[in-house]
């Protein structure tokens, strides 16, 4: 689950976990985190997602992390805008407006790229790491953002022995787990969405929840 792993799913278009609408989660649980219009927002292994749109649209500076180029380009692309492109310490940074997005492995982040950035919001990052990689992703996470912060963490529950992840089943015990060193995690909403998702009930899962969590501390 490297980058050769992700960047072959993108070079064969095989990215069935891109959403072409906001997530329902991010629009109803954002306004509980209290993060104050202007803030810079993180958005960790971001894609294309649209969801970057909603929250530059409600005032926020929003900073994506993307490994693959395709991904980042086809973004600005689908939006119609050509962006700037500019070296943020090693890694190439893509700006329009008050939309920016660091092309490059998450990993390979440091401090000082953001650290002005007051809040993240993940919903396609944890849920797209094996579980050996998970706690090195949190890890890395807490890390790197300032000692105050806000999240807005969502994630999906189903049986793992009935689909090969990516996207993993990350239940509640691991979020709290993971998050159990400085973090303050609440549970906002679960969801039943096997429904909406026929993807997984064609490989065979039967039972599928998404779950949203906001993350404090400091």
């Amino acid at each position: 689950m490297h980058e050769e792993f992700w960047q072959d799913r993108w070079s064969r278009n095989e990215i069935g976990f891109h959403l072409n609408v906001v997530n329902p989660f991010l629009v109803r649980h954002w306004p509980a985190l209290g993060v104050e219009p202007g803030a810079r927002v993180l958005v960790p292994l971001c894609g294309k997602s649209l969801d970057l749109v909603w929250l530059a649209e409600q005032g926020y500076r929003v900073l994506g992390v993307e490994l693959a180029a395709r991904a980042v380009e086809e973004f600005f692309s689908a939006l119609g805008v050509q962006p700037a492109v500019e070296m943020c310490g090693t890694l190439p940074l893509y700006r329009h407006g008050g939309l920016e997005i660091i092309q490059g492995d998450f990993f390979h982040l440091e401090p000082q790229h953001v650290a002005d950035c007051r809040a993240f919001y993940d919903r396609a990052a944890l849920i797209a790491l094996p579980a050996e990689m998970r706690a090195a992703y949190v890890h890395h996470l807490g890390a790197i953002l300032p000692p105050i912060q806000r999240g807005l963490l969502v994630t999906l529950e189903y049986p793992q022995e009935q689909m090969d992840g990516p996207p993993f089943a990350v239940l509640e015990a691991e979020v709290r787990e993971r998050y159990g060193d400085g973090w303050a995690v609440e549970t906002l909403e679960r969801c039943d969405v096997l429904a909406e998702n026929g993807k997984f009930l064609q490989r065979g899962v039967r039972q599928l929840d998404e779950v949203a969590y906001r993350l404090t501390r400091g």
